[in-house]
């Protein structure tokens, strides 16, 4: 059957397909969910613990195996623009389907979940998962008053989430004004450049890079009266399955600001 990705490509996939590849972690998290048949993961693809300790590990989401992927001649690929390397992208779809998700926004990812759902041939189960993201998203509450914020994904070099990122989407469903919007996707910035950006809030991810209490102190020496915050990465990244977690996530630390 003919379907259609998130780029606009249109491929054709056997349905449902039964020997599935995934290249990206949230989406690997997705298909377990929908009940999906997998041969294939990378070894950043740690959700479920049952899979990534049971099914075949395809290299990273950057560094594929290609030799190995060939080998077990799936039916179905499934990536994402910015997780994964073009080239190996376009190296697995002369062999074989490929499905890429492009995701900027919610909306973007609840249309990916039922996407996926068609494929597998699961839609009212997807389409119950996109639902019910879409309603606890609805009924979160942000900050009362817009705090300017900045999300740091990396260090040596710092880097941030700019503004056309699905974490500056998550950043603001929350309430959270990210100071460095106008810069695209991860720049590097130096601490100096976060203290003068009217930074008041600063968000450690757990990863990419794992950041610990000892970089809140790295932090603190040039905003000393910012708030600083260890925050869970998959919360503001994984835009699959995940995101049925994440608001309550969010209530829980915009509520706890200030304390």
């Amino acid at each position: 059957m003919l379907f259609t990705d998130q780029l606009g490509r249109t491929i054709t996939i056997p349905a449902p397909p039964q020997r599935i590849i995934s290249v990206v972690p949230s989406q690997t998290e997705l298909l377990y969910d929908l009940g999906a048949t997998v041969t294939g993961i990378t070894k950043f693809c740690v959700h479920p613990e049952s899979w990534f300790r049971s099914i075949t590990r395809v290299g990273g989401t950057k560094q594929l195996n290609i030799d190995l992927i060939t080998s077990l001649q799936p039916d179905l690929i499934i990536a994402n623009k910015e997780e994964n390397e073009r080239a190996q992208i376009e190296t697995l779809a002369a062999k074989f389907p490929v499905w890429i998700s492009d995701i900027q926004s919610l909306e973007n990812a609840c249309n990916m979940i039922v996407s996926i759902g068609d494929i597998l041939r699961k839609t009212d189960k997807a389409q119950a998962i996109a639902a019910t993201i879409r309603e606890r998203f609805a009924r979160l509450h942000p900050a009362p008053t817009t705090i300017p914020t900045a999300y740091f994904i990396w260090r040596d070099p710092w880097m941030i989430a700019g503004g056309d990122t699905f974490i500056h989407e998550m950043m603001h469903a929350c309430g959270f004004r990210n100071v460095f919007e106008d810069l695209p996707r991860y720049p590097s910035i130096s601490l100096a450049q976060l203290a003068a950006s009217g930074c008041r809030l600063v968000l450690l991810s757990s990863e990419p890079y794992p950041f610990k209490e000892k970089h809140v102190a790295e932090v603190r020496e040039y905003l000393p009266d910012a708030e600083i915050r260890l925050v869970d990465g998959e919360m503001f990244s994984w835009y699959g399955s995940r995101l049925l977690h994440a608001p309550a996530y969010f209530q829980e630390l915009i509520n706890s600001l200030g304390s």
